[in-house]
């Protein structure tokens, strides 16, 4: 139970404000003294808090498990976000991502095509 409470930095979390708002974002920052995170808001109740930063108390928030993506079209809404939110880290982590899945579609496809590319009258034709 204690690790619901360790944060770290780029954790995505989700909690609720002072007011009551749910709030989903990651953590900016950490402040282990006096118990807080603050959290850089990706959707929130109040529209006016997106993309604005706030304080949560630990016990207010909770970390969300790590996300599997394994295709573009999960990939290029995050890539999208990375940009908003200026982080050419993450960003980079997700365009390399990308890279490979592309990589490993174009090779899936070129093995499909050889399956299929068979003339049973005449000798196969294989691409590369």
């Amino acid at each position: 139970m204690a690790d619901k409470y360790q944060f770290e930095y780029g954790d995505w979390v989700q909690g609720r404000s002072r007011d009551g708002e749910l709030i989903h974002g990651y953590v900016e920052t950490i402040d282990s003294i006096q118990g807080l995170v603050k959290v850089n808001v990706v959707e929130c109740d109040n529209e006016k808090a997106i993309g604005k930063s706030i304080w949560l108390h630990h016990k207010s928030a909770e970390k969300l498990l790590d996300l599997t993506v394994n295709d573009e079209s999960q990939l290029l809404p995050l890539i999208d976000l990375a940009l908003q939110s200026n982080d050419e880290h993450w960003f980079m982590e997700l365009s390399t991502k990308l890279a490979a899945l592309k990589k490993i579609s174009k090779v899936k496809n070129k093995k499909h095509e050889f399956l299929i590319s068979g003339n049973r009258m005449k000798n196969f034709d294989i691409k590369r």
